[in-house]
C-alpha cells in the first residue's frame, strides 16, 4: 500500500501494477483514464491510512519478484539486519542518490513495505531493485562474479574507508543499529572498513553512516 500523490506517480513513472486505487473524488482528474479505480469519501480513506493527514489517494501495488539469478557485477548495499524502518528507507534512498544497481536487505531487516519504510524511501523502491533475500548466499554468489565485500566493523582487522580501494563494482555491507555486522559476515567480507571519528559520540547512526562510507566508494 501506498500512500500520497508523490508515490503514486513516482510508481507510474516505474510502470508499477497497480491492483486498487482509492482516491477522493475532487482527484478525479488526475486519475482519469486508469483502471481499477475507485472513489472514496475522506473517511473512508482515513479508515484505509495510518496517516494523520491523507493526501487524498491510497493505491495497492503488485510486489516485485527478484530472483538472485537477476545478480550481476554491479554495485550494491547490503542492510544485514538493520532494524529500524526509517533507516532502511533513508539507506535505500541514500543507495538511489549514489546511482547503485541494487540493494539486498536480510531477512530479518525491517520490512521495506512498511508505511514509515516507504516515507523514508520516497520512491526509491521503484528506481533500483530491493532483493529481500539470505543476503549471505547473495554475496557468496556476487563474490564468485569477483565483487568485493566490503563490511564495515570496527575491529583491529579493519581499515579506514577512504582507503579502501576497488575496480569498480562493490557490495557495501551496513549492520544492525546495536549490533553491527554478524560474525558469519565478518568472515565473509574481503575488506573490513570503519570510519575515524575524532569527536566524543561514541557511534553514527547506521543510515549517516552508509552515506559518509557510500559516497566514497562510488
Amino acid at each position: 500500500m501506498i500512500e500520497g500523490w508523490h508515490l503514486f506517480e513516482e510508481a507510474q513513472k516505474a510502470d508499477a501494477e497497480f491492483l486498487n486505487i482509492f482516491v477522493l473524488e475532487e482527484f478525479s482528474d488526475r486519475v482519469e483514464g486508469l483502471s481499477h479505480v475507485t472513489y472514496v469519501t475522506p473517511e473512508v480513506l482515513k479508515e484505509l491510512t495510518d496517516s494523520k493527514t491523507p493526501q487524498g489517494i491510497i493505491a495497492e501495488v503488485v510486489m516485485p519478484s527478484l530472483p538472485l539469478a537477476d545478480l550481476k557485477a554491479d554495485r550494491y548495499l547490503v542492510l544485514e539486519d538493520v532494524q529500524d524502518p526509517g533507516n532502511v528507507g533513508t539507506m535505500i534512498r541514500t543507495a538511489d542518490a549514489a546511482g547503485l544497481d541494487g540493494v539486498l536487505i536480510s531477512e530479518k531487516t525491517a520490512d521495506i513495505y512498511n508505511q514509515k519504510t516507504l516515507r523514508s524511501m520516497q520512491g526509491s523502491h521503484f528506481h533500483l531493485p530491493v532483493w529481500c533475500t539470505n543476503v549471505y548466499e547473495a554475496c557468496q554468489k556476487l563474490q564468485s562474479l569477483g565483487v568485493p565485500l566490503v563490511a564495515t566493523t570496527l575491529s583491529k582487522d579493519s581499515v579506514d574507508y577512504k582507503t579502501v580501494e576497488h575496480k569498480g563494482e562493490f557490495a557495501l555491507v551496513m549492520g544492525n543499529e546495536g549490533n553491527g555486522i554478524s560474525e558469519q559476515m565478518t568472515k565473509q567480507a574481503d575488506i573490513l572498513a570503519h570510519i575515524i571519528m575524532p569527536g566524543q559520540a561514541e557511534s553514527l547512526n547506521v543510515a549517516v553512516a552508509t552515506g559518509i562510507v557510500l559516497f566514497s566508494l562510488i
